[in-house]
Parts: C-alpha cells; sequence; structure tokens
C-alpha cells in the first residue's frame, strides 16, 4: 500500500516537470488542446518515466517534505519549458523587427489559442517553427529531455542553483539564429529604402512615404517566403538548441 502511494505521489509530482511545458510553452500553445487533455497526457507520461525510473522517482518521495518537493519540480518544469518559450519568442521578435521595418508597425494578429496579440511576420514565423518541430520528431527529443532531467536531477534535488551563463548563452544563440530567419528579407528591404531614398533627391515631387510603404510591403511579401524556403537549417538548429539546452541550465552537458 505504501509503494502504491509513492508510485502516485511521485507520479503527480513528475507531472509537474511535464505540465508547465504542455501549458505555456510553444509549440504546445498553438493547439486547440483541451484542458483536461494537456493534464491526462502529463500524468501518463509521468507514469511511464516514473515506471522506468524508480529509484530516482519513488525512492526519492518517502519521508521528503511534500512542498519541497513541489516547488522543485515545478523549478525543473519551468526551466524546460523556458527553453521552448524563449526560442519562439525570438522568432517572434524577429518578425516584430522585420514588421516595423516594413511599415508595418501597428498590424497585429491575434492567436486564437491564447486571445494575446502577435506580430504579422512573427505569426508566419512562429506556425512555420511549430511544423518543423512536429515534423522534425523534435517532440522525442523534448521527451528525451524529461527523463534525463529525472536521471541527473532526481525528485527533491530541483531546487538548486542554475547556471546563468548557460541561459545567457541560449539566449544569445536564439536571439542571433532568430535574426537568422529573416535577415534575408531585412537586407532587401533596406536596400528598397536606399533606393527610395535616392529616387526622393532626384524626383523630390514625388510622395515617398507612400510610395516606400507600397514598396517595403511588397518587397517583404516577396522575399519572406524565399527566406523562409532557404532557413530550414536554422529552424532546426533553433529547435533543437531548445530542447536539449535547458540541461545546461543547471551545469549538466547536453
Amino acid at each position: 500500500m505504501a509503494s502504491l502511494i509513492d508510485m502516485w505521489a511521485a507520479t503527480l509530482l513528475v507531472a509537474l516537470r511535464l505540465a508547465p511545458a504542455f501549458a505555456f510553452a510553444q509549440p504546445f500553445t498553438f493547439l486547440r488542446i483541451p484542458a483536461t487533455i494537456r493534464v491526462l497526457l502529463a500524468v501518463g507520461l509521468s507514469f511511464w518515466a516514473v515506471a522506468a525510473h524508480p529509484e530516482e522517482t519513488m525512492a526519492q518521495v518517502a519521508g521528503a517534505s511534500l512542498p519541497g518537493l513541489v516547488l522543485g519540480e515545478l523549478v525543473v518544469g519551468i526551466a524546460i519549458a523556458l527553453g521552448l518559450q524563449l526560442a519562439f519568442a525570438a522568432i517572434l521578435w524577429a518578425g516584430r523587427a522585420l514588421d516595423i521595418q516594413a511599415g508595418f508597425g501597428l498590424a497585429m494578429l491575434v492567436d486564437p489559442t491564447t486571445n494575446a496579440q502577435i506580430p504579422l511576420a512573427g505569426t508566419i514565423l512562429a506556425y512555420t517553427a511549430a511544423m518543423i518541430f512536429f515534423a522534425s520528431g523534435a517532440q522525442y527529443d523534448l521527451l528525451a529531455l524529461w527523463l534525463t532531467s529525472i536521471e541527473v536531477l532526481p525528485v527533491g534535488y530541483g531546487m538548486i542553483e542554475p547556471d546563468m551563463v548557460a541561459l545567457g548563452q541560449y539566449l544569445a544563440t536564439a536571439f542571433f539564429l532568430a535574426i537568422g530567419l529573416v535577415g534575408a528579407s531585412m537586407l532587401a528591404i533596406f536596400l528598397s529604402d536606399i533606393v527610395i531614398a535616392f529616387l526622393s533627391r532626384t524626383l523630390p515631387q514625388m510622395n515617398v512615404l507612400l510610395l516606400g510603404f507600397q514598396v517595403k510591403a511588397m518587397v517583404m511579401l516577396i522575399t519572406l517566403p524565399i527566406a523562409i524556403a532557404f532557413a530550414g537549417a536554422l529552424f532546426l538548429r533553433l529547435i533543437r538548441l531548445a530542447v536539449t539546452s535547458p540541461t545546461g541550465f543547471w551545469g549538466v552537458p547536453s
């Protein structure tokens, strides 16, 4: 009876490592999945993880402080979700920068799953990254990350000092790769700005503002699909970084 109680307690604790990613992190927030299904999926996967690692889970529950265990598991789960959140936040930020340069600074879309306002180009890039995430099998890498976190950080050992250097390196790399996704489009828009500037000096009577909006919008619509088509390696690198780097936040090699 005691072992059964310990198993269910360990299952619910390990579910706290999975729940933040399913509930708050992209690309899972792009899917219109009921909250009940998300909870059942997290509990089912955590039951499988506990059965695969009884020493790192059930053995740590007996005689331990429940609030400390809950807080530690939440910290680990939030860190794993943070890796995905920051990767997609970098993509949305790059899309927002492209929108502003192209003249779509006030154009925002409403995400139907979260009811949040997201940028126009960033939406295209984020949903493209989500499709590549599932098409490349990154969800299985995420499962491996959860299992690795149980092996290197058993239940009850989540409250340790994070490696802020690793987190800073991850942020720098993620935003650098995100800029690479839209670099070709931003360069094309910048060159069109230069051409329009020369035209304004040659033809002062021309409405440069109106012409600039039209030209830059057309340039973005033409170059963005081309940039996405040739940015598959950058998408894969960014996704791979998002599902392997969180182990390094505690100084554990990826």
